[in-house]
């Protein structure tokens, strides 16, 4: 019997060693994600300035590392450890930035589409894939909660081999508890030796004795208790995590969205200060030539050579702000393997055509947000999970009833010659046992029903602050398209008075201040445009988040 005893123990050490070999060499490496997911815009940082030191402060930070590594080893003997400074090309693939555009750069048909954004968003953000292995946490909470239902082993060894009483006895036993309530059992022991007058009990036949019984609850615990509360809970937990997953895709699309039409933004108004630049290059040759034949004075000519000059560095803002852009982009647009991916001028799409908003679907979108939004979903699953504490605390105040059979049966060579360990035994029990107060169940009654009042609230205050949401955003969206509109007329005319002022300057009915002027008229026009049709499309962002248009992929269990 010793030696059954300690093949169990052993077995059991074995297997708890075994679970905390496995899940030491089964971890994952960490990854470089950040800890805080905000949903700000504010949180998604420009990387351009680390992405720019990395390749020209990449030496000195080598020979530096290498000085401090020959000071450590000459003081004392260290272990060398991998730290954040020695990451390099090598282990982190940093991505390429494309060249600038040449001039009279125009934006391709056929360039990146926002859908594109959006399923890379989906495949391969990391953040995303942070958030879906909140699903593991909670299949792990669950099935943590199924241990209560797991089968015991128990088993022990009592001896008193000195003393005028020298007993020993032995048992193993195995426990079952059951989703019903209650429990099963069922064990085998040995009892020898010279016992006490009062212990007899102890004592068993030769062969053992084997005992099996059963313990059913009859009034509290038996349609819940506190095993089953915690499964139904955890199994709540589960589903509560697909509307914090959804929460966070919401934010990331839109957030991507928003790269994506500041970069779409940037490269029109690189256009803009093209098509300007190309203006006062193409007058000086004519200018140069009026000069030397004495039709102008020698300023005009340097006039327009200023504004060559100055409308190449407006140029060259508009291409830094265009590869900033790409860079901001990279985070949300990615290849295949998940790497971020800097678009290069030739995928830049131009600005699609407006769409007017219709205003009789706002009714309509704002009782579809209700029945997408998250919050309402995660609303309903802790309605349920308060439902549940409001039914253990009222079996809490039932009285427990429970009703214990158990039947044993000594064997082998009697150790008595009255034979009282030989007959069948069978030993039926009730037990009962209230508390009179009843206050921690009358106070936990008391306690889920506020919880259960507050969340009413809280759902009446949340569906109101969905539909005015949609509202909110109908009306940017609504503004912004009239916006856009107003803007694009605007444009048309600049253009056209700065298209009669070039033709009187070249006629001699202008000059060159005149021209500038209302071609700066034009150029601001043109912008306020681009960011007219800027603020149209991020109100369309805002307006599509509204309407949690983006699902979760479902989460099939295994």
């Amino acid at each position: 019997m010793f030696r059954v005893l300690i093949v169990i123990i052993a077995f059991g050490l074995a297997g708890c060693a075994g679970s905390r070999q496995s899940l030491t060499q089964s971890a994952p490496e960490p990854k470089n994600t950040p800890a805080r997911i905000s949903l700000d815009d504010s949180s998604v940082v420009e990387p351009e300035k680390t992405l720019l030191l990395a390749t020209g402060d990449q030496e000195s930070q080598e020979e530096s590392k290498n000085t401090r590594v020959l000071d450590n080893l000459e003081a004392e003997p260290v272990i060398e450890q991998v730290s954040s400074d020695s990451v390099t090309a090598e282990t982190f693939a940093i991505p390429e930035i494309p060249p600038l555009p040449d001039k009279n750069f125009t934006p391709s048909a056929e360039g990146i589409d926002l859908e594109d954004v959006i399923n890379s968003v989906y495949q391969s953000y990391p953040l995303l894939e942070a958030a879906l292995y909140s699903r593991e946490v909670a299949s792990g909470e669950r099935l943590e909660t199924l241990g209560e239902f797991d089968r015991k082993l128990k088993a022990g060894t009592e001896n008193g081999p000195m003393g005028y009483y020298k007993t020993y006895r032995q048992h193993i036993g195995v426990i079952q508890p059951l989703y019903q309530g209650g429990e099963v059992f069922a064990g085998y022991r040995v009892g020898r030796g010279s016992f006490q007058p009062w212990y007899l009990e102890r004592q068993t036949n030769e062969g053992g004795e084997f005992k099996a019984g059963f313990s059913v609850p009859l009034s509290r615990n038996r349609d819940i208790d506190a095993r089953r509360a915690a499964l139904w809970r955890s199994t709540f937990g589960v589903q509560a995590v697909e509307p914090d997953i959804q929460a966070q895709l919401i934010s990331f699309v839109q957030e991507g969205t928003y790269a994506y039409w500041d970069w779409v933004a940037a490269g029109a108004k690189l256009v803009i200060a093209d098509r300007i630049l190309k203006l006062a290059e193409d007058r000086t040759d004519r200018i140069r030539s009026q000069v030397e034949n004495g039709f102008l004075d020698p300023p005009e000519l340097t006039d327009n050579l200023r504004l060559v000059a100055e409308r190449s560095g407006r140029r060259a803002f508009a291409e830094r702000k265009l590869q900033q852009t790409a860079v901001k982009l990279s985070l949300y647009f990615r290849d295949a393997n998940g790497a971020p991916v800097i678009p290069g001028p030739e995928l830049l799409p131009p600005f699609p055509e407006l769409e007017s908003v219709d205003a009789e679907r706002v009714a309509f979108d704002a009782q579809l947000a209700l029945e997408q939004r998250p919050e309402i979903y995660a609303i309903n699953l802790l309605q349920r999970q308060l439902d549940i504490d409001h039914s253990e605390a009222q079996n809490d105040c039932l009285p427990s009833v429970d009703l214990v059979m158990a039947a044993s049966q000594d064997v082998g060579y009697r150790t008595s010659p009255k034979n009282d360990k030989g007959p069948f035994e069978l030993d039926a029990l009730l037990l009962m046992e209230v508390p009179l107060e009843r206050r921690k169940a009358r106070g936990k009654i008391q306690k889920v029903s506020g919880k259960i009042s507050q969340l009413s609230a809280k759902r009446k205050l949340t569906e109101e602050k969905i539909v005015a949401e949609v509202e909110f955003a109908y009306a940017g969206l609504i503004g912004a398209y009239k916006q856009a509109q107003q803007a694009e007329q605007a444009v048309g005319y600049a253009e056209d008075l700065a298209r009669r002022e070039r033709r009187n300057f070249e006629e001699g009915l202008s000059d060159l201040l005149k021209v500038t002027l209302r071609e700066q008229y034009a150029v601001e026009s043109a912008e306020k445009a681009v960011d007219a049709k800027l603020l149209y499309f991020r109100e369309k962002a805002d307006y599509r988040a509204a309407l949690a248009e983006d699902q979760v992929p479902e989460f099939v269990q295994e």
